[in-house]
């Protein structure tokens, strides 16, 4: 029998409130219900262990700019990689002089593993490009929403608004909310945002400097200038701030968020770059019309049942908005063919697939 270990670092930290961690308990959960005789999978906290007693170990996260890999692996190393954003901006995720040495040291330790694991095709050619993986060595295995998120047959509304566009994840520069924020305001339509860094802005969080880490961190620091990084946050509070029809909820857990997708009048993924587009799947299986920008990544996912915008025309999103809030033959198509694509996706599937790379 095989030994497998696979990381459970992403349960706890940061990670345990992001994709990573969610797609860390999903997996570990769905290889339990699958089985396989010929395999043990051992869930490993790897921080700390013993991992050279395995046949084969998995690693969860890699970040370009920081050591989340070891300089030589212990045994056949599969190694998930969601997305690789920070290379995409370089200008909005700055690395440094350390992050730039640690880039070359995670670049180097990556091309040893035995297999790459990614969510998307955009992601599996961005691996390609920026660190210099086979083709061959890269595997796409999509992820899936959680079987919490499905029609319910009554939702209590509570103080939201009758009608309201939702959005659920970071407010990172990628996901481009100022589009949404600008579209929802054209359409004259309240926007519920769902997440934790969200909220924090509106109370001022962008303001805070939890950490300074190198020399440019303490010349930004003495001279009032912003992290590139944390740069767009002020124009964000101001519209947080001042803009009564937004609502900024903070964390909702999963029992509640299905509720908020259910009351929605239609999910919007205003994002200028995706390793996936999890919330999508999310608002599609809840019965959720779904705007998304036409990236290759959302076209990639949700396929013909959502509409489709450029990220950089808060006009035309707005027009389209209007066009699902005032039309129920758009919103009865998009949520019929939400279902139709939603059922292509299961953690059994993720499981089943992510085990035919172990295998291999």
């Amino acid at each position: 029998m095989k030994k497998i270990a696979i990381d459970t670092g992403p349960l706890k930290g940061e990670h345990k409130f992001r994709g990573i961690g969610m797609m860390t308990q999903e997996l570990i959960g769905a290889f339990e219900i699958l089985g396989d005789k010929n395999i043990k999978i051992s869930a490993v906290d790897f921080e700390g262990a013993d991992l050279s007693k395995y046949d084969l170990v998995h690693y969860q996260v890699f970040n370009p700019f920081f050591d989340t890999l070891p300089d030589e692996f212990p045994t056949k190393a599969v190694v998930t990689i969601h997305d690789l954003i920070y290379l995409i901006y370089p200008q909005h995720y700055p690395p440094g002089i350390r992050g730039k040495l640690r880039f070359w040291r995670q670049k180097r330790r990556v091309q040893k593993a035995s297999a790459i694991l990614t969510i998307s095709e955009t992601s599996k050619k961005d691996i390609i490009r920026f660190l210099g993986i086979k083709p061959e060595k890269v595997h796409v295995v999509h992820l899936a929403p959680k079987k919490i998120f499905r029609k319910l047959e009554t939702t209590k509304r509570s103080s939201l608004p009758k009608r309201f566009v939702l959005y659920v994840g970071d407010v990172n520069y990628n996901k481009n909310l100022h589009t949404l924020i600008h579209a929802c305001k054209l359409a004259k339509i309240p926007l519920v945002i769902s997440g934790k860094k969200a909220l924090e802005v509106a109370q001022g969080g962008e303001t805070m400097l939890n950490e300074l880490k190198g020399p440019m961190d303490w010349w930004r620091f003495v001279s009032g200038q912003p992290h590139p990084e944390n740069a767009h946050y002020a124009k964000m509070a101001h519209h947080f701030r001042h803009n009564k029809n937004i609502l900024t909820l903070g964390f909702v857990p999963d029992e509640d968020l299905v509720v908020l997708y259910n009351l929605a009048t239609v999910y919007v993924q205003p994002s200028f770059y995706e390793g996936f587009g999890l919330s999508i799947l999310e608002a599609m299986a809840c019965g959720t019309p779904v705007i998304a920008t036409r990236i290759n990544t959302h076209v990639e996912i949700a396929e013909d049942a959502a509409i489709f915008v450029d990220p950089k025309d808060a006009k035309s999103m707005a027009n389209k908005i209007s066009e699902v809030v005032n039309n129920r033959i758009t919103t009865d198509k998009l949520i019929k063919s939400g279902y139709n694509v939603v059922k292509k996706y299961s953690w059994k599937k993720t499981a089943q697939e992510t085990l035919a790379v172990y295998n291999d």
